[in-house]
C-alpha cells in the first residue's frame, strides 16, 4: 500500500513517500493558518499517487492557536480536507498510528510527535548498544538517546523535552542572533547586540559557507534574499551598524562567534542527555539540514562513535525531511 508522510511544522511543510519523493517548503503557519489546507493539497498533488497519508505535526504550537488542543484539531481538519478522501493515519508519541478521530481525543499525544517517529526509524542504524540521534533543523535540534535500536527519551512533551535537554530550541536558519549571543566581536572589541530580530543563524551560516545562497528565498529576518551581501547587512544591524561601517571581514568574524556560541549551546545539552546514559553512544545518527553542525558537535565532544549520516544514506533532501521520510517508511512497514 502506498503511503505519503506529512510533517506539518509551524514554519515548514515536509512530505516524503520513503521511496524517492521528497518535498520541503517554507510555510509560516502562524501568519496564514487558513491557507494550510490548500498548501497541503498542493503538496499531496505533487507527490506520486498515494492511497494513504500518515501525519505528524509540531505546528500546533504556532501562536495562531490558543492551545495545543485547538491546534491539533485545526490541523487535523485541514489534513482531512487536503487528503481528498484518502485514508489518514496520525502518529502519536506512544509510537502508534491511529485514525484522526482517535487523535482528536488524544491531542497532546498527537502534538509534537515527529521526533519519536524519526527516532524509531533512526534506531535501525543503531540496533545494538547505545546510540544518539542528532537532528538539526531550521528551528530546533533534537538529541534523542537510543538503546538497542529504540528511543529512550526522558521527555515526551515539548516542555519535558526542553527541560531534559533533548529538545533545544535552536536551529540553522530561523534562530535570532540575539537569542544566542549577547555580544559580538566588532572592530577589535566586544559590542552588545540589539535585542531585535535583525538577523538569524541563517545569515551566519551563509557567510561561513555552510549554507548555500538562495536568491529565491525571502523568508529571512528582513525579507531580502538569502545571499551573502544581504546577510552582511542583517548582521550589521545586530550591532546597530550598516554596510558602510561593517565590512565583510567584520561579518565573517561575527558569524564565527555566532556559530561557536550555538555549538556550545548544543554541547551543553548533549552533555546533559548523555550524562543520563550508562555510557557514551556507540553510534550517532545525524539528520536534518544542519547535519554539518551535528557533525561538529560530535567532533567537539570527542566521541569515538560510528557516525551514520542520513544525508549520505538517503540523500540530502530526505535528511532535511527526515521525519516525513521516517513516517512514510514506518507506516508502510507496520500497516501494509
Amino acid at each position: 500500500m502506498s503511503w505519503l508522510g506529512l510533517d506539518i511544522g509551524g514554519a515548514n511543510l515536509k512530505a516524503a513517500d520513503g521511496r524517492g519523493f521528497v518535498r520541503s517548503l517554507p510555510f509560516p503557519l502562524w501568519k496564514q493558518p487558513r491557507q494550510l489546507a490548500p498548501a497541503l493539497a498542493r503538496l499531496i498533488g505533487e507527490a506520486p499517487a498515494a492511497r494513504r497519508v500518515a501525519v505528524t505535526m509540531t505546528g500546533e504550537l504556532a501562536d495562531c492557536f490558543a492551545t495545543k488542543r485547538e491546534g491539533v484539531q485545526a490541523i487535523l481538519t485541514d489534513v482531512l480536507k487536503a487528503a481528498g478522501g484518502r485514508d489518514v493515519a496520525v502518529y502519536l508519541t506512544d509510537g502508534t498510528l491511529v485514525e484522526p478521530e482517535t487523535a482528536r481525543q488524544r491531542p497532546l499525544e498527537a502534538a509534537a510527535s515527529n521526533w519519536h517517529a524519526l527516532a524509531r526509524f533512526a534506531g535501525r542504524f543503531a540496533p545494538r548498544g547505545t546510540g544518539l540521534l542528532i537532528d538539526v533543523g531550521s528551528t530546533t535540534c533534537d538529541l534523542i538517546p537510543l538503546r538497542e535500536g529504540a528511543p529512550v527519551a526522558a521527555g515526551n512533551t515539548d516542555p519535558s523535552r526542553l527541560a531534559s535537554g533533548e529538545l533545544v530550541y535552536t536551529g540553522i536558519e530561523r534562530t535570532p542572533v540575539c537569542g544566542i549571543v549577547q555580544e559580538l566581536p566588532y572592530q577589535g572589541a566586544w559590542c552588545p547586540v540589539a535585542a531585535e530580530w535583525f538577523a538569524t543563524t541563517w545569515d551566519a551560516y551563509l557567510l561561513l559557507g555552510d549554507l548555500p545562497e538562495e536568491t529565491h528565498r525571502r523568508d529571512t529576518a528582513d525579507g531580502r534574499p538569502a545571499t551573502k551581501p544581504a546577510a552582511r547587512d542583517r548582521l550589521a544591524r545586530c550591532v546597530c551598524a550598516d554596510r558602510e561601517s561593517f565590512s565583510h571581514d567584520d561579518a565573517r568574524v561575527a558569524a564565527g562567534a555566532i556559530a561557536a556560541a550555538q555549538l556550545e549551546q548544543l554541547r551543553h545539552a548533549a552533555g546533559r542527555v548523555i550524562g543520563r546514559q550508562v555510557e557514551p553512544p556507540a553510534t550517532v545518527v545525524l539528520s536534518g539540514g544542519g547535519e554539518f553542525l551535528a557533525l561538529r558537535l560530535v567532533e567537539r565532544l570527542g566521541w569515538t562513535a560510528e557516525i551514520i549520516s542520513l544525508g549520505e544514506r538517503l540523500g540530502g533532501e530526505a535528511s532535511r525531511a527526515a521525519a516525513a521520510f521516517a513516517l512514510a517508511t514506518l507506516a508502510r512497514e507496520e500497516m501494509g
